[in-house]
């Protein structure tokens, strides 16, 4: 495994010298570690072979990534690994997904195991796949099952190509890679705690504070010490400290998640995230539900607005036929936010090119909207748009 820079320096020149696309994988310790860093780097180039890379012991591969920067990168679920990626300085200008390619092309599965095996009829050995990849070091056969999600990435990419050329899908996958390629770092989530496991329980401003002030305290825990979050303090226990406002720490410790192998330091700690949110002031309590940025739940437009539900009723029944009939998932033939905000919203004068406009303005690709437009643009006159 490649782990110190005069290494690297031999695997640079070689993979600047190798030819055809590069096969790239990576892996996290998510589960294990806080945040998604990268802590194995898989690649494989005809000409170089394949190499593993320890980013614990290369931090900065900014001098790889410009070294096969202008060639095809092939990886799997490329939104995966493209953010761990990126923090070590590994950004590609060209990619081709797999595990999108096998989406379009109609493919039911589409892990890389299942892809392997029914296009090119190999077995991947698997097993390996949830281990904590921050392990040092990391055992022989953890890096021999690395090495195999590589080993036949270009040849699945190739199969995958020749199949979407015959379906006359090529030129739409090719559009969505140059999107995924293009895409900036997405924005921090905001009010990250509201997706605590459970939430949908926690009612009553108060007791969203506790969730808020809890989630917050084990996240500096978790960053402090470089663990999951999980590991630190479950979801479950958040959700129920919020739900009983525990008075005191003895009262905290007989609620679930809080057991007795909890020692009294912890307890207090996290009894005093919770008398915090006991003591803000009303105003300073967070309000209900996340502020809507779109349209509200699909579930309440037939009150608030019966038009805006038939139209999206009807153009959510043209794209899953239009979706069959093509052979791919709804979701990739056109996002159903982007549906969502199109019938919410429609144009003042639903006309093709209007339609096409508000699609393109969210994001849709050409292909997306040289199909859908017309099926959209027809709900929409149909149902009042």
């Amino acid at each position: 495994m490649t782990a110190d820079d005069a290494a690297l320096a031999e695997v640079i020149a070689a993979f600047a010298a190798g030819h055809g696309p590069v096969a790239v994988d990576a892996e996290r310790a998510s589960g294990y570690r806080y945040g998604q860093r990268a802590y194995l780097v898989q690649l494989r180039r005809e000409g170089a072979g394949s190499v593993l890379i320890d980013p614990v012991g290369c931090p900065d591969l900014a001098a790889l990534g410009e070294a096969i920067g202008d060639t095809e990168w092939v990886l799997h679920a490329a939104t995966q690994d493209l953010p761990c990626l990126r923090d070590i300085g590994m950004v590609p200008t060209r990619l081709f997904d797999t595990e999108l390619a096998g989406r379009l092309a109609g493919f039911a599965r589409v892990g890389l195991g299942a892809m392997v095996e029914n296009v090119l009829g190999f077995a991947l050995e698997k097993g390996h796949s949830a281990v904590d990849w921050s392990t040092r070091p990391l055992p022989e056969p953890w890096l021999r099952y690395a090495a195999l999600d590589v080993e036949l990435l270009v040849d699945l990419r190739d199969a995958l190509e020749e199949e979407l050329e015959r379906q006359g899908k090529l030129e739409w996958a090719r559009q969505e890679f140059a999107a995924i390629a293009a895409a900036p770092p997405p924005p921090p989530r905001k009010d990250p705690w509201r997706r605590t496991s459970g939430m949908h329980k926690v009612r009553r401003r108060r007791q969203m504070a506790v969730v808020r002030e809890l989630w917050t305290a084990r996240d500096q825990v978790a960053q402090r010490r470089d663990v999951s979050p999980g590991k630190v303090l479950g979801d479950g226990a958040i959700v129920e400290a919020a739900l009983n406002l525990p008075a005191n720490s003895h009262a905290l410790a007989a609620l679930p998640g809080f057991g007795h192998r909890m020692g009294r330091r912890q307890l207090e700690q996290w009894q005093a995230a919770v008398d915090r949110a006991r003591a803000l002031p009303e105003n300073e309590l967070p309000q209900p539900g996340q502020p809507l940025n779109g349209p509200p739940p699909p579930r309440s437009w037939a009150d608030k607005d019966p038009a805006a539900a038939a139209r999206l009723s009807a153009a959510r029944a043209a794209v899953t036929a239009l979706a069959e009939r093509l052979n791919l998932p709804q979701e990739n033939l056109i996002t159903p936010d982007t549906v969502r905000r199109l019938c919410w919203e429609p144009p003042a004068e639903p006309a093709h090119e209007a339609v096409a406009e508000v699609l393109a303005g969210y994001g849709a690709r050409a292909w997306q909207i040289e199909l859908v437009a017309p099926l959209l643009t027809e709900a929409l006159r149909s149902n009042g748009g």
